[in-house]
C-alpha cells in the first residue's frame, strides 16, 4: 500500500514538472509559480513581439546530492518550432555548491544579480542571461523546463565562446544529481 502510494505521488509530481533526483532528496522550486502553472508577463520576453519584462523567476532548491561543488542552471522550451531543437532561454554555470537561490531578477544579462562566480552564455536570443519566453501567437502554451544540475566539479572548463549544446555536453558529464521545474507560457492569436 505505502509503495503504491509513493508510485502515484511520483507520478503526480513528474506530470507536474516537478522531477527529483535520486531518492527523492534533491527539489527546485519557486515562490512565483506552480509546478505546471503559468509563467507571469513579467517572466515573459521584452523584444520579438513579445512585451514583458523579461525578469527571472526566483528559484530555490535543497537536497543538493554529497559531493555537489556547483550548480549549472539550464532553461529550455521543448515546443519552440525549430526543427525540434527546442529554444535555450538560459544557461547559467560555476554557480556556488553554497548557493541555495537565484532571487527574483538574477538572470540580468550582466551578471551583477546572480552569486559572485558564475557565469552565464548566450542564451538562443543572442544575449547573456536569462531571456523569457515568446512563444509565436496563438501555439498552444509552451513548456519552460527549469534544470538545475549538481555538478562534481567547482568550475567548468568551457571552450571560449561555448554555446548551449557545449555547455550541455559538459554540464551533464559532470552531473551527480538533477532537479527540474515546469512552467507554461502561451500568447494569444490577437
Amino acid at each position: 500500500m505505502v509503495f503504491k502510494m509513493f508510485v502515484r505521488a511520483a507520478s503526480l509530481l513528474t506530470t507536474l514538472g516537478v522531477v527529483p533526483a535520486a531518492h527523492g532528496q534533491f527539489m527546485l522550486a519557486s515562490p512565483d509559480f506552480q509546478p505546471g502553472g503559468t509563467l507571469a508577463d513579467e517572466q515573459a520576453y521584452d523584444g520579438m513581439g513579445c512585451t514583458g519584462k523579461n525578469v527571472s523567476p526566483a528559484l530555490r532548491w535543497s537536497g543538493a546530492p554529497a559531493g555537489t561543488k556547483s550548480f549549472a542552471l539550464l532553461l529550455h522550451d521543448p515546443d519552440a518550432p525549430t526543427g525540434g531543437a527546442g529554444w535555450w532561454h538560459w544557461i547559467a554555470y560555476d554557480i556556488p555548491a553554497t548557493t541555495s537561490e537565484l532571487r527574483k531578477g538574477a538572470g540580468k544579462p550582466d551578471g551583477s544579480a546572480m552569486p559572485a562566480g558564475a557565469k552565464s552564455v548566450a542564451n538562443d536570443y543572442g544575449t547573456p542571461g536569462y531571456g523569457g519566453p515568446c512563444p509565436p501567437e496563438g501555439d498552444k502554451p509552451h513548456r519552460y523546463v527549469f534544470t538545475l544540475y549538481a555538478l562534481s566539479v567547482d568550475k567548468l572548463e568551457l571552450p571560449t565562446g561555448a554555446h548551449a549544446p557545449v555547455v550541455g555536453f559538459v554540464v551533464n558529464g559532470k552531473t551527480i544529481g538533477k532537479a527540474s521545474i515546469t512552467g507554461m507560457y502561451g500568447r494569444p492569436r490577437k
